[in-house]
């Protein structure tokens, strides 16, 4: 057994590495030969949104929990940012129940022996209002709902300057509006310069949020790469259903779109040109238009290639 962890405990703040997380054959085996997490090479690169994705017992927060130090690897290596630089949401929030949302994040703090309490009562103001629960600052966390309590533990997670955020399921148990201040708060942290590691089961979520993703399944990193490239760089395609399917095949072809392919309807590589454009050539041209669609290779399609399986897209 091989296990090597290291966490640049020397690294002024300023200076992150090449990549925010890298992992080597990084493995966890539990007893009775359940491998959980199975040799996989991980490469976040610094200041990207990095959606974690695949099916719930796909070996997601087992990677996150050898990550954060709180089970040790049976094998491999990992390099990550020092965990005092690190703000992290795992496997849902837990906090006093009889302790206002404000109490708990100063019981949080005063936890951290490196944390400057004269400036604590700030720092928790701010982390509230970044997370929407300024107004509900005062309340007991017993009375809070399950999307505030998921916003309480970000909170709890940006109480410092991070350089890295690590956050699992954080849009578990969040109505539409929670789920888009989420997502608009991942953005907001990545912008100001952290590394954001998003896990997730729901796909819509990581294509609109994420600018780089690794896909999980039964415990192996099956892809990983930027959203973009993890859809095969495949161009856009135009598909047109009429019943002139030789007249529109001719039309799309004039218009200098590649790869034109007729079958039940026309299809082409939209290649760059507006939808509207084509509509209008096909119309101009007397082609009987009863539908028209632009498609688009999804994560799904990826996931289902690769793996052979589905998951959530919309939760």
């Amino acid at each position: 057994m091989t296990t090597e962890v290291t966490l640049e405990a020397g690294a002024p703040f300023g200076a992150a590495p090449p990549a925010a997380i890298t992992t080597r054959g990084l493995t966890k085996r539990f007893r009775g030969g359940q491998v959980a997490v199975d040799a996989i090479d991980l490469h976040v690169p610094r200041g990207a949104v990095y959606g974690f994705l695949g099916p719930n017992g796909s070996g997601k927060t087992t990677t996150i929990r050898m990550l954060l130090g709180l089970i040790t690897p049976t094998e491999g290596t990992f390099e990550m940012p020092p965990l005092t630089t690190v703000g992290a949401l795992v496997e849902g929030p837990a906090f006093y129940p009889y302790l206002s949302g404000e109490a708990n994040l100063l019981r949080f703090d005063a936890a951290d022996p490196s944390a400057p309490p004269r400036t604590a009562g700030a720092r928790a103001a701010e982390a509230l209002e970044r997370v929407g629960l300024a107004a509900a600052a005062g309340k007991r966390y017993r009375a809070y709902s399950l999307g505030m309590r998921q916003r309480l533990a970000i909170a709890a997670a940006l109480m410092r300057p991070r350089r890295l955020l690590v956050l699992d399921e954080p849009t578990n148990g969040l109505d539409p509006q929670g789920t888009r201040e989420v997502r608009a708060l991942v953005k907001e942290v990545a912008a100001d310069g952290a590394t954001v590691f998003v896990s997730s089961h729901l796909l819509a979520e990581v294509e609109q949020m994420c600018t780089h993703a690794g896909i999980m399944s039964s415990g192996k990193l099956v892809a990983e790469g930027t959203i973009a490239s993890l859809s095969g760089g495949r161009a856009a395609r135009i598909r047109v259903d009429t019943p002139d399917l030789g007249e529109a095949a001719r039309v799309l072809t004039g218009l200098g779109l590649p790869d034109v392919r007729v079958g039940s309807d026309v299809t082409a590589e939209l290649a760059g040109q507006a939808p509207e454009r084509v509509n209008a050539e096909l119309v101009g041209a007397g082609v009987a238009v009863r539908g028209l669609s632009v498609v688009r290779t999804s994560l799904e399609d990826v996931f289902v290639g690769l793996t052979g399986e589905g998951f959530d897209v919309d939760g």
